[in-house]
């Protein structure tokens, strides 16, 4: 593997048991565009394989078998095209029968659900491919790879039909963490502060390719303006691309990402359907289970209060770039916004937020730092039923009945809790505690870049996490 490979520990483990399993494996590789599923199959196999095809984004079913064609014929196919799937998967068969392979026959199918074109058969005939081949083979692995997170799931992993139980190995790639971005950015040779690196996660996430596309040569906000607000800038039509390779049918999903957007602490799935006036059905159910999938919302439940009610499941979004892009795709026409308005209320409101969300994705290594690696937790931001509206940045529900109310505030420097401030952490404390009808204790916590500057206030807080917590691997 290139020596430079960042991350993927536990992947790595996995493909290498599977590598030496002396059986067929057939093995489910998923994750959202851009998440570096391809180049950790090609790295880690490096590049051997039997057999590699690529699917064609929107294509037709002709286009699918013209492209698979084409990859059998670059290892020694030489007969006609195939009609359909389940012919090209028999010749597939005899071309593979024909190969000398001294280790393992790898076979890869990257972007998979692009060959499942309306009535085509794909799935069906790939099961049978399985089934009465390769699954009979010692010698064989296959690898299936896709972006359509949700088709993978529903369509391979947990296929009722041919490929039924069938995958021996589920991959679920995710983005890196802050401590695998600061690792990943160094090859690059971007050496940026761990503040700057905080500041590039809220923009673009831990999406390895979006990282990529940083030039050691610019500052933070002349890679952004250079990625998302010039005229043809490569990540500026990235939004709709990447919910188009995620769901075949993107529009009803992008109505519910915009507007969870607007409600930080999320929603329920009955006051979804309420404000997007559909039905809240089973197919709003599926929806936002194909969301969380792919790492775009999280799923919460929170037992506070008593009430019926407060035991519904809250959705809120957590994807980082989205969020971005939501705050900020108005701007689009304006070149060089974003150097144009450093420092200013409108980018310090957005960081506030978005560090929120920095935090939410590294609950563990928050909950590391607060020794709470082996309880159980659930967490989640809070606001009060009640006007005036207090409300919690997060909640850290503890199975030792005990509760960390955290404040999360972003800054350049230590953070002053002055007399003022005090009162209002203490006032949303004592909300909470009212409203929710706890008997946990309450915990004060502090999330913050630099910690607390020493005061008589700061003497309250109970724990606290600084930016370095969250880069703990």
């Amino acid at each position: 593997m290139d020596k430079d490979f960042i991350g993927r520990k536990q992947e790595i483990k996995i493909l290498q048991d599977i590598k030496d399993s002396g059986k067929a494996e057939f093995v489910a590789v998923y994750g959202r565009r851009r998440v570096g599923k391809t180049y950790l199959i090609q790295q880690f196999f490096n590049y051997s394989f039997a057999f590699s095809a690529t699917g064609i984004l929107e294509g037709t079913r002709e286009e699918e078998l013209f492209a698979f064609t084409s990859a059998m014929i670059a290892v020694g196919y030489t007969g006609p095209q195939p009609k359909t799937w389940l012919e090209a998967f028999e010749a597939l068969k005899s071309v593979l029968e024909k190969q000398s392979h001294k280790g393992r026959l790898v076979i890869y199918i990257d972007e998979l659900p692009c060959f499942d074109t309306p009535k085509s058969g794909f799935v069906r005939a790939l099961g049978h491919f399985w089934n009465t081949w390769a699954a009979l083979r010692k010698d064989v692995i296959l690898v299936v790879c896709g972006s359509a997170t949700s088709w993978m799931i529903e369509n391979i992993v947990n296929d009722h039909g041919g490929l039924h139980d069938r995958t021996t190995h589920t991959i679920y790639l995710r983005q890196f963490t802050l401590a695998e971005t600061e690792s990943y950015l160094k090859t690059k040779k971007i050496h940026w502060p761990r503040q700057m690196i905080v500041e590039t996660y809220m923009m673009l996430g831990g999406v390895p390719y979006y990282l990529s596309l940083l030039n050691p040569q610019e500052s933070l906000a002349q890679n952004i303006d250079r990625l998302y607000f010039h005229k043809n800038a490569e990540l500026g039509p990235e939004y709709k691309r990447l919910y188009a390779s995620l769901f075949k049918s993107p529009e009803s999903y992008i109505r519910i990402v915009e507007l969870l957007g607007k409600n930080k602490q999320g929603l329920t799935r009955g006051e979804i359907a309420e404000n997007l006036k559909i039905s809240s059905s089973g197919t709003l159910s599926k929806q936002l289970e194909n969301l969380e999938y792919c790492d775009i919302i999280r799923r919460y439940v929170t037992k506070m209060g008593g009430k019926p009610k407060t035991n519904e499941a809250y959705f809120q979004l957590v994807d980082l770039f989205t969020l971005f892009h939501l705050t900020f795709s108005k701007k689009l026409t304006t070149e060089d916004y974003w150097v144009q308005h450093l420092n200013t209320p409108v980018l310090n409101t957005w960081q506030g937020l978005a560090f929120e969300h920095v935090c939410m994705v590294h609950i563990n290594q928050i909950r590391h730092a607060l020794g709470l690696d082996r309880i159980a937790v659930e967490y989640y931001s809070w606001r009060s039923s009640k006007v005036p509206r207090a409300q919690v940045d997060m909640i850290i529900e503890r199975a030792d009945r005990l509760i960390n109310l955290c404040e999360i505030k972003y800054t350049q420097s230590e953070y002053t809790i002055t007399s003022d401030e005090d009162l209002k952490v203490r006032n949303r404390a004592a909300a909470f505690v009212r409203e929710t009808k706890t008997r946990s204790g309450i915990l004060p916590t502090w999330i913050t870049p630099y910690g607390l500057s020493p005061n008589e206030y700061s003497s309250n807080v109970q724990y606290q996490v600084t930016m370095d917590d969250l880069f703990a691997g």
